[in-house]
């Protein structure tokens, strides 16, 4: 795979709310998968077409576990973020370029209504033999995301309905390990 450029093209400020009723229009149920990314290392980037999802390690593969969390006092990896999710609608909204979207951070890039109404903390989902729940800790965008898609886009999906529609992702925690593919559909529990 070859090195993804990861910073920001030079862009104007941009209006996002064009794309909110495509984001709104994802799959309530029934979802799919359109990426599996792994992150071997910081800044790295491998995208493949299927992944195993281990309930105490998360995506196989990935430096989750191995990076840990600066949030946690032990800085050990935090179990609510095994498996972070973000909709390829929000994705298509802040980078028309496909190939950059890996550098999100996200290991599973989905169609999918991953709103707070849609899918409320606890929620359990299906997507191939994996079961994720959704875990009550935001995933917000950070200084690594602004740098990659613009200040711009970090304000969007951290604003108070890219919060509620979950712009920039959720984070999850494995209930049941398995293999997942590019293709699954993505059913709620």
């Amino acid at each position: 795979m070859e090195p993804v450029d990861t910073a920001a093209p030079e862009k104007t400020p941009r209006d996002f709310a064009p794309h909110l009723d495509a984001v709104r229009a994802a799959p309530a149920d029934r979802g799919r998968v359109e990426s599996i990314v792994l992150r071997p290392k910081v800044d790295e980037r491998v995208v493949v077409q299927a992944a195993m999802i281990d309930a105490e390690d998360g995506v196989v593969g990935d430096s989750w576990r191995a990076r840990g969390s600066s949030r946690r006092p032990d800085g050990s990896a935090n179990p609510d973020s095994q498996v972070t999710v973000m909709s390829v609608r929000t994705l298509a909204a802040i980078e028309p370029d496909e190939s950059r979207w890996p550098l999100a951070g996200d290991q599973l890039l989905v169609d999918a209504d991953l709103s707070i109404d849609n899918l409320p903390i606890g929620s359990r989902f299906a997507v191939g033999d994996v079961i994720l729940e959704v875990s009550e800790t935001p995933h917000t965008g950070c200084s690594k995301f602004s740098a990659r898609f613009g200040s711009d886009a970090l304000r969007w999906v951290n604003s108070p309905e890219g919060r509620a529609l979950r712009l920039r992702g959720m984070n999850t925690r494995v209930v049941q390990g398995g293999a997942v593919q590019v293709g699954d559909v993505i059913r709620k529990i």
